[in-house]
């Protein structure tokens, strides 16, 4: 892990454009001396602790300059380098736990028999191309093998606990944007980059991607620091069995766990409509409850209860899965916190009138908002009492702890989502950047407050983290608030599967507070009227365009980004006092992922793996 100086050091700063630093040397003979050069210098890595980017980018410099080669390659030598730091993890994971990660483009565009079905490319042995030859090697050897497009379902069988290392064949773009999620998660793995970036026939090096399947030895003495242990025992506490046995079912028998790697939606944990083969309105109604829980997300505030308690535990389970040592009372206040997640996700949708979650539709489309409401009033119950009975294990002053500022981060939820629904009922739309941040403080701030705070009280006294921690969780919440308003720009695969809703919802984001102050006043009038103008469908893509057109003209999404490199620091600032070590480099990993800005993939890409926490 980084230390308190290196981490200082490596704060991010906006990047240019690194297309020029993505060539792959065009010979055969001169990508063998640079991987022959990076297995020279990766036996110098100290792999008890991770490998931080600006570490790697540095030696890579060092690299080619050392070879009299120009920084284009820099792109393909990072890539050689990581694969040194892991190779002895990766030998020393059975088969069985591998995952051999293809991409379609690998395929012959012309004449290629393959349909794609819901998991990707569904390869067939014809002998074509290389697919077949690598997907055949490695099925012999026992990995699985995924030939896909786009793969955030790769996540999902990490963290589920089906592998622990990847072998992977992307190109250096994609590469490029996994390099930070693998470097900082710990995740094993090695990759082969294809020869172009192409997403047409591409080729690459067989030979290296066979002795990259075939790395076998006895497990290396020294093991990196990962957190995949704790990412998966997070995600155990919210999906079945686990589920129920830490929150036993009262009115209904639990469903049987989902056996098999890809039995699941792709896109997270499929409602299993257990609720609607029942008679009894008891038992429908938790098992809609239950079934809500276990629903997608990323289960980054579970996470953060889980690994917070680690940390201050001498953090053993960043060292192995063996080494995880969580109390059931521990797992329990991190369920209540998914818990009320969970609840004020479903009391935000109906608010909003969102149409999806999790990349499906909402909990009040599918079942009514009268059902909704009560659903979300009922997990609020559901996560009081799974700390409430702790009391005995928990002891009664840290369970009343707990309890109190889970109580305060209910009310400043609802204090803050007050505000906001109050300005959008409102007939006068002013709104000020302060009166935006001041909602964004109090809707997103309090959730990592009370999942951080869990998590020290739960190791032991508090008081001397409490200001740190409120500190700490306004920054980070305000910048994750400002950077979700600008993916509403952008669109994604799960929540906001069209862009611009806040506009049509008129929402008071800082976006529009920036475009208010710095419109001229025909601008500004007519942003006003836009806000308020009734919104049939026909109308919804004109008026979303317009209003990116106004916010474009003030400059107001430059302008978010500075913000969010300010909060950033902030967020840094307040780790950089932080100890012990493992709790402070546990929030530098906080800030990078819950700030991680991955950009929409392009039709056809590949992307490697998305380690982003929310």
């Amino acid at each position: 892990m980084a230390s308190v100086a290196e981490a200082k050091a490596e704060k991010k700063e906006k990047r240019p454009s690194t297309s020029h630093l993505k060539t792959v040397p065009e010979t055969r003979e001169l990508r063998d001396r640079v991987r022959a050069e990076a297995a020279r210098v990766g036996l110098t890595f100290d792999r008890s602790r991770l490998l931080t980017k600006p570490v790697l980018q540095q030696t890579a410099e060092e690299l080619l300059r050392g070879m009299g080669l120009g920084e284009q390659y820099l792109g393909f030598t990072m890539v050689c380098l990581t694969n040194e730091f892991w190779r002895e993890q990766i030998q020393g994971v059975d088969f069985k736990r591998r995952l051999l990660l293809l991409p379609h483009c690998l395929k012959h565009a012309e004449g290629c028999p393959a349909d794609y079905d819901e998991f990707g490319l569904d390869c067939k042995k014809c002998g074509a191309c290389s697919i077949a030859d690598f997907k055949v090697k490695a099925e012999d050897l026992g990995y699985k093998v995924l030939v896909s497009e786009g793969t955030p379902i790769v996540l999902k069988i990490i963290v589920s606990g089906h592998v622990d290392a990847i072998v992977g064949v992307a190109c250096l773009n994609v590469l490029e944007k996994a390099l930070d999620k693998i470097l900082l998660a710990g995740i094993p793995c090695v990759a082969a980059p294809l020869l172009s970036s192409n997403c047409r026939s591409t080729s690459v090096d067989d030979d290296w991607v066979s002795e990259l399947i075939d790395l076998k030895t006895p497990p290396p003495g020294a093991k990196t620091k990962t957190y995949v242990h704790l990412l998966r025992a997070a995600n155990q506490i919210c999906e079945e069995p686990e589920l129920s046995r830490l929150a036993p079912r009262t009115r209904s028998l639990a469903p049987a766990p989902v056996e098999g790697l890809f039995s699941r939606d792709p896109k997270g944990s499929a409602p299993l409509r257990v609720a609607a083969k029942q008679s009894d309105p008891l038992a429908v109604h938790e098992n809609i409850a239950y079934e809500w829980m276990a629903q997608g997300g990323k289960r980054s505030r579970p996470f953060i209860t889980l690994a917070v308690y680690d940390a201050l535990k001498g953090a053993p389970g960043t060292r192995s899965a063996d080494g995880l040592a969580l109390p059931d009372g521990v797992r329990r206040t991190a369920l209540a916190i998914e818990a009320f997640h969970k609840a004020s996700l479903v009391h935000d949708d109906i608010e909003d009138d969102d149409t999806f979650r999790y990349g499906r539709e909402t909990l009040h489309r599918q079942y009514g908002v009268p059902t909704a409401i009560n659903i979300g009033d009922y997990l609020l119950g559901l996560g009081y009492r799974l700390v409430g009975r702790e009391r005995k294990e928990l002891g009664g002053d840290c369970t009343a702890d707990i309890l109190n500022r889970m109580a305060d981060a209910h009310l400043k939820l609802s204090e803050g989502q007050g505000a906001e629904l109050l300005w959008r009922d409102a007939k006068d739309k002013t709104l000020t950047a302060l009166d935006a941040l001041k909602i964004y403080a109090l809707k997103t701030a309090p959730a990592f407050e009370a999942a951080l705070y869990a998590g020290v009280r739960l190791a032991g006294p508090a008081d001397d983290y409490e200001k740190k921690i409120a500190d700490f969780s306004k920054n980070l919440g305000v910048a994750f608030q400002i950077l979700n308003d600008l993916k509403d720009w952008e669109g994604d695969g799960d929540n906001k599967l069209v862009a611009g809703q806040d506009v049509l919802a008129a929402r008071p984001t800082l976006l529009l507070a920036l475009a208010l102050e710095a419109s001229a006043a025909t601008d500004r009038a007519e942003l006003l009227a836009l806000l308020c103008e009734r919104r049939e469908a026909s109308e919804a893509g004109r008026i979303v365009e317009r209003v990116r057109q106004l916010f474009t003209r003030t400059q107001v999404f430059a302008k978010a980004e500075k913000l969010i490199e300010k909060y950033r620091a902030r967020a840094e600032a307040v780790a950089d006092e932080i100890d012990p070590a493992e709790l402070r480099e546990l929030l530098y990993y906080l800030v990078d992922n819950v700030l991680d800005r991955q950009p929409p993939p392009e039709p056809g890409a590949t992307t490697l793996i998305q380690l982003a926490l929310v």
